[in-house]
């Protein structure tokens, strides 16, 4: 039984345009460096709605690490999809992956919400992770559909994150 057909039944579902739609971010994925607009698109989301509840008094660590799971989750089965129409793996103009993603950059690990310094440290951080693929990411890309889409970008986000707060450590303007 494939992945697909096991975790993510629904996405088969999905109308083939409305796929396409979520997956490009409503064609801005059609823009020249597509992966970079996805990135900032998912930094801005998280500056409207995430920042300032991940402190102690808003979404709190588990709620917050839920909901951008949640999010992934719905991602791999759209970007599945999308792939799949298109006919193509991972291709760049699907950057659903690098919106959702992105998110887990800004892990409240230390209670405190980032600053705009520190969502600008997150994004670059991000972006060379996510293009570079150092420590095995690229690996992550073989999984199967709509997983191996997103997964490596959730990876990168996730080793800029642990770069970020420890940049944040030395830096402490990089939280608000």
């Amino acid at each position: 039984m494939t992945i697909r057909k096991k975790f993510y039944p629904w996405a088969a579902s999905i109308p083939k345009g409305v796929s396409i739609k979520i997956a490009t971010l409503f064609g801005l994925g059609n823009l020249k460096a597509p992966g970079t607009w996805g990135s900032a698109m998912g930094v801005l989301f998280y500056a409207f709605l995430f920042s300032g509840l991940d402190s102690g008094s808003g979404l709190g660590f588990f709620r917050y690490v839920f909901f951008a799971s949640l999010m992934a989750y719905l991602a791999v089965g759209i970007c599945d999809s999308a792939e799949r129409t298109l006919g193509v793996r991972d291709p760049g103009k699907i950057i659903l992956d690098e919106f959702v993603a992105v998110n887990f950059c800004f892990l409240p690990v230390s209670g405190e919400p980032y600053s705009i310094l520190g969502m600008f440290v997150g994004f670059v951080l991000f972006r060379f992770f996510d293009i570079k693929k150092p420590i095995g990411i690229y690996r992550l890309q073989s999984l199967e559909g709509g997983l191996g889409c997103v997964c490596d970008d959730i990876a990168a986000a996730l080793i800029s994150c642990a770069c970020l707060n420890l940049i944040g450590c030395v830096v402490p303007s990089v939280f608000a």
